[in-house]
């Protein structure tokens, strides 16, 4: 068990690949990214119907297997991903199942299966609470100074900065606080974009 729980801290140092295929100076880690999604659906959690400690459990697990996978990207035009949405997902299993059973933890893999079948409240949530993140750190990114077109120059030219991810996030938010919080947040991020464009 410990160690699993030795490899599980590669995640610490697993950088989000999204970021670094945009060069964004200094991105965070899958890790960094986990913490985010849990501490989003703690505060945000009382307002839905759900069970919220069985929400926190999820949304620390639901990157686990990208300690073995490493983490592999969604692009808003799956033929430019390395391996479809269906691979990507039988990879994820495979890794999920040899991690829960080295942490001696089924739980690990019940709630992993459930995040990603997503038909519970507490799934749906939670990858909500995955997408505003992903927007979220985005905004920060951009509002930082952090991102630059001069740097990004193999971006896809269908999309500006960082609206990939935007584009990528919205069809798959389901609730109606998911929802709410990426406008709020979209419309932060392309305030920004306005006012750059302006000076």
């Amino acid at each position: 068990m410990i160690d699993a729980l030795l490899n599980s801290l590669d995640l610490k140092e697993e950088e989000r690949t999204g970021w670094k295929l945009r060069k964004i100076r200094d991105s965070e880690s899958v890790a960094d990214h986990s913490w985010s999604v849990s501490l989003l659906t703690l505060v945000y959690g009382h307002v839905e119907d759900i069970n919220l400690d069985k929400a926190i459990r999820m949304s620390i697990i639901h990157d686990l297997a990208e300690t073995e996978i490493g983490d592999i990207p969604s692009r808003a035009d799956e033929d430019q991903q390395d391996i479809s949405d269906k691979e990507k997902e039988s990879m994820e299993l495979s890794a999920i199942i040899d991690i829960s059973k080295d942490l001696d933890r089924h739980e690990i893999r019940q709630l992993w299966k459930e995040y990603n079948m997503e038909n519970t409240p507490e799934a749906k949530f939670v990858k909500d609470m995955d997408k505003v993140e992903m927007c979220l750190q985005a905004l920060k990114y951009y509002n930082d100074g952090r991102y630059s077109s001069e740097r990004d120059k193999d971006r896809d030219d269908r999309f500006e900065a960082l609206d990939e991810f935007f584009v990528t996030s919205e069809p798959e938010i389901q609730t109606d606080l998911g929802k709410e919080l990426f406008e709020e947040i979209r419309s932060r991020y392309q305030s920004l974009k306005n006012k750059k464009d302006q000076d």
